[in-house]
C-alpha cells in the first residue's frame, strides 16, 4: 500500500472522502484506490450504498468551494522527483467561480526552513532535519470547522510547532500561518514555501511562466484567453516566483526571527479575478485585505 494512502475510519469519513473525490475531485477508479487502499469493487459498492452523486448540485455552488486535497492524485504535471510522495495533509483545492471541475491545489506550508536546516517538507524530495535521523513523522488531517474554516497543526519533535488557517469567503480565501518557538533556543531564517499548483486548472497549466505576472507580494496567472485571473500574495513576502514546469505560483512568505516561548504569524491571499489586466484586481486587494493579528488567531491557535 502506498505511504500516503488513507484508508477510511468509519462510513461517516468513507461518505466524506468519496464525495471529495468523486463528487468534486472527479476522481477515476484507480486514483479513488490511492487515496484510499479499497478496491475497485469496494469502491464500487460504497458508491451504489450511498448514493454519492457524480457531480455537485449547481445549487449548493454558493460562494468558493474550499475542501482538503484528497491524494491519490498527484498534484502537479511536471518536476515529479521534486515532489515524491506528496502529503495531502498540508493542501487543499479552491474550485475556479467560472468552472466547477477545474481547481487548484495550495500546499500550506510545502515547505520550512530555519537556522536548523530544512524543518518540514510536504512530500519526499530532500532529507529534512527530521529524515536524516530517521524520524518519519506522524500523518495528520484538516480539521473541518464552523464556517467552512479548515486548521492543521504539527508540533514537531524539537517543539516546535506550526499550524495552517483557510477562511473560505464568497469571493476569496484569506489564509494564515503561525508559528511557536516551543525549543529552548532562538529560530532564525524562517522561511516557508507555499505553493499554488495549477495542474487541475484549465486554461491556467501551460508549462510556461510567460502568462505569469510577479508584483511582490503578489503572484498572479493568466488564462489563455488572457480574461481571467489566479492571484495569490503572503506578507511579509521574502521571494515572489513561479515554476513553469510544475506549473505554480509562489508568494513566499518568511517568518520573523522567533524567540523561545514566542509565536509569530504570517498572512495570505488566494482570490480570482475577470478581465483584461491584472493590476485593478491587485489595487482593490491591497485596499481590502484584512490582515489577521495574533491576538485574532489565540483562540484558534490554542497553544
Amino acid at each position: 500500500m502506498p505511504s500516503n494512502t488513507r484508508p477510511p475510519k468509519d462510513e461517516t469519513d468513507l461518505r466524506y472522502w468519496l464525495e471529495n473525490m468523486v463528487t468534486h475531485h472527479r476522481f477515476q477508479m484507480d486514483e479513488v484506490s490511492a487515496a484510499t487502499g479499497l478496491s475497485f469493487k469496494d469502491i464500487a459498492s460504497a458508491l451504489r450504498r450511498l448514493e454519492i452523486p457524480a457531480s455537485p448540485e449547481v445549487s449548493s455552488l454558493n460562494g468558493l468551494r474550499v475542501m482538503p486535497y484528497p491524494g491519490g492524485r498527484h498534484p502537479r504535471i511536471g518536476f515529479l522527483d521534486g515532489a515524491i510522495d506528496p502529503q495531502r495533509e498540508t493542501k487543499i483545492s479552491v474550485f475556479t467561480p467560472w468552472d466547477p471541475s477545474s481547481y487548484v491545489v495550495v500546499d500550506v506550508p510545502e515547505a520550512i526552513w530555519s537556522n536548523l536546516g530544512l524543518t518540514y517538507l510536504a512530500h519526499t524530495h530532500i532529507d529534512t532535519v527530521w529524515s536524516k535521523d530517521n524520524i518519519a513523522l506522524p500523518p495528520q488531517e484538516w480539521q473541518c470547522r464552523a464556517g467552512g474554516t479548515l486548521r492543521l497543526a504539527r508540533t514537531l519533535p524539537n517543539g516546535l510547532q506550526f499550524g495552517s488557517l483557510i477562511y473560505p469567503a464568497k469571493d476569496h480565501v484569506a489564509m494564515a500561518m503561525w508559528l511557536h518557538n516551543g525549543t529552548d533556543q532562538a529560530l532564525s531564517d524562517l522561511r516557508v514555501q507555499n505553493c499554488v499548483m495549477l495542474k487541475a486548472a484549465a486554461g491556467f497549466n501551460a508549462l510556461s511562466n510567460d502568462n505569469k505576472t510577479l508584483a511582490d507580494p503578489y503572484v498572479a496567472c493568466r488564462c489563455d484567453q488572457g480574461d481571467r485571473w489566479i492571484i495569490t500574495a503572503w506578507e511579509p513576502c521574502h521571494r515572489a516566483w513561479a515554476n513553469a514546469p510544475v506549473p505554480c505560483l509562489h508568494a513566499d512568505p518568511r517568518f520573523p526571527d522567533t524567540a523561545p516561548g514566542e509565536t509569530t504569524i504570517l498572512n495570505g491571499w488566494l482570490s480570482f479575478h475577470e478581465g483584461p489586466e491584472v493590476q485593478p484586481a491587485i489595487d482593490a486587494i491591497s485596499n481590502r485585505w484584512k490582515r489577521r493579528t495574533l491576538q485574532d488567531l489565540q483562540s484558534e491557535i490554542n497553544l
